[in-house]
């Protein structure tokens, strides 16, 4: 039967997204890993490719179309022997089998069912393995193993990349039912907290400024999700602040002579790349501060992995730089510089932007002297770094100097980091920055 290919979710928080294009047309023969098209997320724009061979018989949501809500039908896909004779005039009005992408995947609907309960049933869950992750199966394996009973996480695949194909299902033998799972866990959690009112209408407040002219602008995914975010980061992360100045003249020094020595190479230095590699060995000399907030228990990590927030258009990123404390300068730099330039052009994958346990946001090199920044969650923490300036001083011998000084200033969950913890990062980050030499010994 056609088999149903439904709008994938390419992320965690992806709800809805915009069909970009249509790499293939209605009559092309598609094989396994061919990209079918493109599709932009809250985030990025990404490929999304097929997980079944045949051919593709009807596009139902055009190209450029925004807004398609996660496993909405998008086209139609026809097997083997199959025409567009075989495709119902609404593909969508029951369950069929379907083409998943890498998250959810709609199983096959049971052909021997009459037509009217096939659309009264809900459609099952899509199989997923004992880790969450997805199973790839092609829908005539789907079929066989609902009707023998088999549990598809339980067997194991010899197609191509482990999929699971007719003759897998057919010899497998189906299992004892397992035992009713205990009552849920959150029958006997205690009841979570009210959601906080909500604030005025958008029609109240547009009544409000009913006398003014204004531009009404619609949200687009990632600012939705931008809005999401710090919402809960501020309702649910107790936050609280450090502040610290860093005298930035050695590393000044310092980078010029090294942008010299590098220059033959096409290396360009730049003080934030400093400051990547600080806060990545200030984690490792403060262990307990590279952490994040897990719900009912902290995790700890052991590598610094890094994210920097990317300003673009309409919003920003954190793509993340892995192992930070382990690279040199120059690999830093260049995995920046290529981060943030696929940032701007919204190509970046989802493992490129999430994870982490650490922030840093600059706005120095737009001139802000100071701000604080709010956490970004799970993370326990995240760095403000503002410009750097030209202020006097009173050096250690009490003489008043000129120094370029860089106030940073430290976001901490406080459920996760105290303040003397919180201040101990930061003095192992004033450290490095001010004796720059140290990062690379």
């Amino acid at each position: 039967m056609p088999i149903n290919i439904l709008m994938p979710a390419l992320s965690p928080t992806m709800e809805e997204g915009t069909l970009a294009r249509w790499l293939k047309k209605e009559g092309d023969t598609v094989s396994s890993g061919d990209i079918l098209a493109e599709i932009e997320t809250d985030k990025a724009t990404m490929e999304f490719e097929a997980v079944e061979e045949g051919t593709l018989g009807k596009i139902v949501v055009p190209e450029g179309t925004a807004g398609v809500k996660v496993n909405d039908l998008i086209a139609v896909m026809l097997e083997e022997g199959e025409s567009a004779d075989d495709i119902p005039s609404d593909p969508g009005a029951a369950p069929a089998a379907s083409s998943s992408a890498p998250a959810e995947e709609a199983p096959a609907a049971d052909e021997k069912k009459p037509a009217a309960a096939e659309a009264a049933a809900p459609a099952p869950a899509a199989p997923k393995s004992a880790d969450g992750g997805r199973i790839f199966a092609s829908p005539l394996a789907r079929r066989i193993a609902a009707e023998k009973g088999l549990d598809l996480a339980k067997v194991k695949g010899t197609g191509p990349n482990g999929r699971i194909v007719k003759a897998d299902v057919e010899n497998a033998k189906p299992e004892a039912a397992a035992p009713a799972s205990a009552p849920a866990a959150a029958a006997s959690a205690p009841a979570a907290a009210a959601a906080p009112a909500a604030g005025p209408s958008a029609d109240a407040i547009k009544k409000m400024y009913a006398d003014r002219s204004f531009e009404e602008v619609t949200l687009d995914g990632m600012r939705k999700t931008i809005a999401a975010r710090l919402t809960e980061a501020k309702q649910t992360i107790p936050h609280f602040y450090l502040r610290r100045e860093i005298r930035l003249d050695p590393l000044l020094a310092f980078r010029g002579q090294l942008n010299k020595e590098l220059a033959d190479r096409g290396v360009k230095l730049s003080v934030n790349d400093f400051i990547i590699k600080a806060c990545a060995q200030a984690l490792q000399q403060v262990p307990d501060c590279n952490a994040v907030w897990a719900g009912d228990r902290v995790l700890k990590f052991k590598a610094s992995d890094v994210a920097v927030a990317v300003a673009i258009e309409g919003g920003l990123f954190t793509p993340l730089i892995k192992d930070a404390d382990m690279k040199s300068m120059s690999a830093i730099s260049a995995e920046m510089k290529d981060l943030a330039k696929r940032a701007r052009d919204r190509k970046l994958a989802p493992h490129e932007y999430q994870g982490g346990s650490f922030a840093i946001s600059n706005l120095g090199m737009f001139g802000v002297e100071n701000f604080d920044a709010v956490i970004n969650p799970p993370h326990a923490s995240i760095l403000a770094v503002g410009a750097g300036v030209k202020k006097p001083i009173v050096s250690d011998a009490g003489e008043i100097e000129v120094a370029t000084m860089m106030s940073v200033t430290l976001s901490v969950d406080h459920r996760v980091i105290d303040g003397a913890l919180g201040a101990q990062f930061l003095d192992a980050l004033k450290t490095g920055l001010e004796k720059p030499l140290t990062m690379l010994t």
